[in-house]
């Protein structure tokens, strides 16, 4: 790791050493063509891609967002490394995927230092680099042997930031919001103006007023989030710097619902993702290309001039932003590969739950390495789901296991908390919302066996030690939330629920 004021002084150095070429230069008008741009990111929290009013939702109000959407390039198949903050942030900050991070892969573990992050790169290359909010996490920053977060210098307000930075040098910011994270703010679709009776419940959740009421708070998150990205549009404009700065509106990870965070379903992989600069890249385009949160990593340095790393596993969108078209630009980017290893502490010895999924248009291939575990976490608590301890409001996943022995809800307790075959095989088309298995269905062999072996070679092919064999360092790393071996749930679930007061996963 380059100690804090090396990569201060590279990095003043750098930047005055561009400085001085541009003065050299010529044309100010072509310094300012040439001169490298900033970088944006907004980021919400446990937010599904298709929750914006420009992904086609009727009833949230997102008039900001879907505004940069329409002066930039909204993506339909953009997906997280994995459903989990920690690591789909980790995967982002390196341009790899989980499995080659070691303890990267957890949530509240580590990222060693001995990756490279991208922030890193920037900085030293001259670029004033800082977060606000999580950025990445959680886990334990010191005990990765790192001295400030991944991505970057931590600051309250955008505004701070800009005050250090230097006339003319380029930045990287990245907006960690709280929204729509549970738990929500209490009765904020009532006082959001949401109507119940508009919400379009997915069919893996019951449909009932309490469950709509949720999804309504939900929305209310969103909304706010939407106004935050607002805020930030406008301090760009003020200070002169919205024209040369690519603009990024994305989420980590999917909703904190059932079947969504935690889990290799699109409710828990697939992403809102819009990068906007009017200025420099056609707007107005939806583009249908597969791709990854972590594309990020080697756009931006491609962007800044500056050499992708070897080990970076993800590929730059220069090409897509560079081109007028929209649907299909690259051919070749038509499938994703995600991952999950160990979320929250939920089993017995913090064991986790490996899986890793092939999404084509067509398909979604899921393989669970530890089939014999409980997906969601051991029972009562089912902690991989919302709230892991049951410690603070979750309607939707109270509703579930209130009344799992109903016979309509059954089916849908099931689908989100019960065991899982070693193969999951989902027909898109037909099966949007990814409920129904037909994996031993003998119609869909080939299609099984295929999907099979492309997710197969390209496990081998980047090095996936659950396929090659070797240290797999995420399976006994460190959790870095005591509390959360011991959990505790609230007085209203303990009630609802007939619990035990206190539960404990850690073997005597």
């Amino acid at each position: 790791m380059i100690h804090h004021s090396i990569k201060r002084f590279f990095k003043t150095t750098a930047f005055i050493s561009c400085s001085g070429l541009l003065l050299l230069g010529g044309c100010a008008e072509k310094e300012k063509a040439q001169q490298r741009p900033n970088f944006m990111i907004l980021m919400s929290d446990n937010h599904c891609w298709d929750h914006l009013g420009c992904y086609g939702d009727k009833v949230v109000q997102t008039p900001n967002i879907d505004k940069i959407a329409k002066q930039g390039i909204r993506f339909t198949n953009a997906f997280c490394s994995a459903p989990s903050c920690t690591p789909a942030r980790a995967s982002m900050l390196t341009g790899q995927d989980i499995w080659r991070l070691e303890e990267g892969a957890n949530l509240w573990g580590t990222l060693p230092s001995k990756f490279e992050v991208y922030p890193d790169i920037l900085e030293t290359a001259g670029y004033l680099v800082g977060i606000q909010g999580k950025g990445w996490g959680p886990g334990g920053v010191e005990e990765s042997g790192r001295e400030h977060n991944p991505g970057g210098e931590r600051y309250d307000s955008f505004e701070e930031f800009y005050n250090e930075r230097e006339n003319g040098q380029p930045f990287c910011y990245w907006f960690s919001s709280r929204d729509p994270h549970r738990p929500f703010k209490r009765n904020g679709g009532k006082k959001a103006g949401i109507d119940l009776n508009k919400i379009v419940v997915p069919p893996y959740l019951p449909d009932t007023k309490d469950v709509r009421k949720d999804i309504a708070d939900y929305y209310a998150e969103i909304q706010h989030f939407d106004k935050e990205v607002a805020a930030f549009i406008s301090l760009l404009k003020e200070m002169g710097q919205l024209d040369n700065t690519i603009v990024i509106v994305c989420s980590d990870n999917g909703w904190q619902m059932p079947r969504g965070l935690a889990n290799l379903y699109d409710f828990g992989t697939k992403i809102p993702m819009i990068i906007s600069m009017p200025e420099r890249y056609k707007g107005d385009r939806v583009v249908d290309d597969f791709i990854s949160l972590n594309d990020l990593a080697p756009t931006f340095l491609e962007l800044a001039n500056l050499e992708i790393p070897g080990y970076m596993n993800a590929q730059s969108l220069v090409p897509i932003l560079k081109s007028q078209n929209e649907g299909i630009i690259e051919p070749a980017r038509n499938f994703m590969v995600t991952a999950r290893e160990r979320h929250a502490y939920v089993r017995q010895d913090g064991a986790g739950y490996g899986g890793r999924a092939y999404r084509t248009n067509d398909y979604l291939y899921i393989r669970n390495y530890d089939s014999e575990n409980w997906p969601a976490g051991d029972p009562p608590l089912y902690g991989d789901v919302d709230a892991h301890m049951l410690q603070y409001p979750c309607p939707t996943k109270m509703e579930l296991l209130a009344n799992k022995e109903d016979e309509n809800v059954k089916p849908l307790f099931d689908l989100a908390f019960a065991k899982r075959p070693a193969e999951e095989l989902y027909d898109l088309k037909n099966d949007p919302y990814q409920l129904v298995n037909v994996a031993d269905d003998a119609n869909y062999k080939d299609v099984l066996n295929g999907l099979s072996e492309q997710l197969t070679a390209h496990l081998k092919k980047t090095g996936d030690p659950r396929e090659l064999g070797g240290a797999m360092k995420w399976l006994n790393a460190d959790y870095f939330a005591e509390q959360d071996k011991t959990p505790t749930p609230g007085q209203t679930a303990i009630d609802k629920l007939n619990l035990e007061e206190e539960y404990s996963y850690i073997n005597e």
